[in-house]
């Protein structure tokens, strides 16, 4: 947006280089987590301020801001302040401010963060909706990775302001670059056992090294055969097994928690807690002792730096 200097590298916006271009001449408009709206002035007043500012003609003010509400709903709240709207509504008449503007670019900062959950799921679809509508390009930052897997064409994962990751949601999801990814994208999240991976009679398996450990038997090895890796194995990737399955490892159910489509199952392990996601017809209850194995063709594996391993 242009509010801070930029550290190093180019940024362009079209085929534009905007690095010394003052912010108010960068054609973006932005929405926050806080709708920032003027409580004085209407609804109407509210979305036409930025065009007057402009000096944006009256026909054509009138046109944008009558386009706007009705792509957003606002057509019977555009004589009301802001106090007379809910946190909803609020929302939408800060995206409609940004709309007016056909900027080229939009940057979202945690616009739904202050909505609650249901009205942030319908807020969510209304964004997609208006991204197909205005074809503008749109940054959206957000720590809410379901608001990134739904929403998002391209995902940057960042940490302590570096780039992670790059790509589609789901290549995201189904193949992380490092451990930070593969802990941070996904509810619940990744579980991982350290361990090691041995040949043993021309097979490899993975052993955490305590006993009754995760055992996982590998049809192809990663590159790091023999050595000391970590297992990452999402929670909808386990199986409930029986006892004379030589790969399943028992365990104590610690907690349950039934979701109507899935129940995640908490469980203890030699490394500390744990979660399987198991089809809700498997009624299992605190305590009760169980036998889990690990899909095999779905573990991902992490060096000692945490960086994945490709098979």
């Amino acid at each position: 947006a242009g509010l801070e200097t930029i550290s190093d590298g180019a940024i362009s916006i079209g085929d534009r280089l905007v690095n010394d271009v003052h912010p108010k001449d960068r054609d973006i408009a932005m929405v926050f987590q806080n709708y920032a709206l003027y409580p004085h002035m209407t609804v109407r007043e509210n979305l036409e301020f930025a065009l007057k500012m402009r000096k944006v003609p009256k026909a054509e003010r009138i046109q944008r801001v009558a386009e706007a509400a009705r792509m957003l709903e606002l057509e019977p709240l555009l004589e009301r302040k802001p106090k007379a709207l809910s946190g909803g509504q609020r929302q939408r008449v800060a995206l409609g401010r940004a709309i007016v503007r056909n900027p080229k670019v939009f940057l979202f900062d945690e616009p739904l963060s202050n909505l609650d959950a249901k009205l942030r799921t319908q807020t969510r679809a209304e964004l997609q909706k208006l991204h197909h509508q205005l074809h503008a390009t749109s940054i959206y930052v957000t720590h809410d990775q379901i608001e990134a897997m739904t929403m998002a064409d391209t995902i940057v994962v960042m940490n302590n302001g570096e780039v992670q990751q790059i790509g589609a949601p789901l290549d995201i999801y189904n193949a992380p670059a490092n451990r930070f990814v593969a802990g941070f994208m996904g509810t619940p999240s990744m579980n991982f056992f350290a361990g090691s991976l041995a040949r043993t009679d021309g097979k490899v398996e993975f052993r955490d090294p305590a006993p009754g450990g995760v055992c996982v038997a590998l049809e192809s090895a990663p590159a790091m055969a023999d050595k000391a890796a970590t297992l990452g194995i999402r929670a909808e990737h386990f199986l409930l097994t029986d006892a004379a399955d030589r790969l399943g490892f028992p365990t104590i159910v610690e907690v349950v928690e039934t979701l109507g489509n899935q129940t995640l199952v908490h469980f203890s392990t030699s490394q500390g807690m744990a979660i399987a996601a198991v089809h809700p017809d498997h009624q299992l209850r605190y305590g009760e002792r169980v036998n889990l194995r690990v899909a095999a063709e779905r573990v991902h594996w992490f060096d000692s730096d945490g960086e994945a391993i490709r098979s």
